[in-house]
């Protein structure tokens, strides 16, 4: 399915979104929704009881906080606990057992890491449900720069280590008129297996050409660099190391004042990663699972105009048949909340996008579905 039809009411959405984009935790009180005000007949929840526990992605911290704490002020009788693990540690607490339903900031991949979900499920499939969407900046600090931008040939040597100092002819070309200094650069990426980083090594992949050579995954192959945990601690490094690159969630380059590049997208326009650029990109993403599964695939050389190309989509990866009984009831209704109009519409504070509703209906349905 493609959503591009739909780019007028993501890139709307998006605006509202990212205009208050900002990371932290809800200060309000009592009985809330994840946007702000009190709860009402119209946004009330279909409450279950008992307790879950969950990890994973980073990236939707800030969301399963947001949600846990809306659904916990209404529903006296549940409590919800999701540790901020990593994606790829959230993953292996789920094929573990020892997580109800992990989050993701990459679907499952086909092969071992599908078949291992499968088989903790038992007798059915794990389904990666989208949840909620946002880009991925591309962030540096470089003395006396600004305005700096990328195509990703030029993104890929960088961070394979072949471009070494600012003043390469590669960023030169770039950047014509910037003023780079001859200082060696620190491409820094994350430490743990991040979700983050198999999608942004998947743009590599994919729009960096010959000049990436180490495939995409949730654990950084390319030699060299600094490595960090988390994106907070990779913004946290990249604001202290003048000649920084690193790569983390809008959010966190908004919340720490980083400096964010233009990247060249398919139609050789140097975007600005802006909420309407972004919406573009997801607009053009495609359903490409089976059935429930509803796994997205990205364009990361769309040639939409002005379209920013690097932006992910997190997942809850959770059984579609098997799960325990006296929790079904509970993941359902949580997940539902989720994934629900007033759950999707309390995140602007955050940084992150509502799921287009045509997605939304479908996980919505696949949740309902689960036994």
């Amino acid at each position: 399915m493609n959503l591009k039809r739909h780019g007028f009411l993501v890139g709307a959405a998006l605006a509202a979104t990212f205009a208050l984009a900002a990371c932290g935790s809800d200060n309000n009180t009592g009985s809330s929704t994840p946007g702000g005000g009190s709860s009402s007949a119209a946004n009330k929840i279909d409450c279950a009881s008992g307790s879950l526990t969950a990890q994973g992605s980073t990236a939707q911290k800030n969301a399963m906080d947001a949600w846990t704490k809306a659904y916990q002020g209404q529903c006296s009788g549940a409590t919800i606990n999701y540790q901020a693990t990593g994606s790829g540690a959230g993953v292996q607490a789920f094929t573990g057992g020892t997580a109800d339903f992990a989050g993701s900031d990459s679907a499952l991949k086909d092969g071992d890491e599908q078949t291992k979900a499968d088989a903790r499920c038992k007798t059915g499939t794990a389904l990666d449900l989208p949840a909620v969407v946002g880009p991925i900046a591309v962030v540096y600090n470089v003395t006396g720069a600004k305005d700096l931008q990328f195509k990703p040939a030029t993104l890929a040597k960088i961070f394979a280590g072949t471009v070494k100092t600012w003043d390469d002819p590669a960023i030169k070309g770039d950047n014509p008129s910037a003023t780079l200094p001859s200082a060696p650069i620190l491409p820094i990426h994350r430490s743990d297996s991040s979700g983050t980083t198999d999608n942004f090594t998947n743009y590599l992949t994919t729009a960096g050409g010959s000049d990436w050579t180490f495939g995409h995954d949730k654990v950084w192959k390319a030699p060299g660099g600094e490595a960090d945990k988390g994106s907070d601690g990779v913004s946290a490094s990249l604001a202290k190391n003048a000649g920084a690159i690193g790569y983390v969630e809008w959010s966190f380059a908004q919340v720490n004042n980083l400096n964010v590049a233009k990247i060249q997208n398919g139609n050789g326009e140097y975007a600005e990663l802006t909420a309407d650029s972004a919406g573009k990109t997801i607009a053009g993403a495609k359903v490409v699972g089976t059935g429930n599964n509803l796994k997205l695939k990205i364009d990361y050389n769309t040639k939409e105009s002005g379209a920013y190309p690097i932006v992910l989509v997190t997942y809850e990866i959770v059984c579609e048949k098997g799960n325990d009984s006296g929790k079904l009831p509970l993941i359902k209704s949580f997940l539902k909340y989720a994934v629900s109009a007033d759950g999707q519409a309390g995140l602007t504070k955050y940084g992150y996008a509502p799921l287009p509703d045509t997605v939304r209906g479908k996980v919505a349905t696949a949740v309902d579905g689960l036994a």
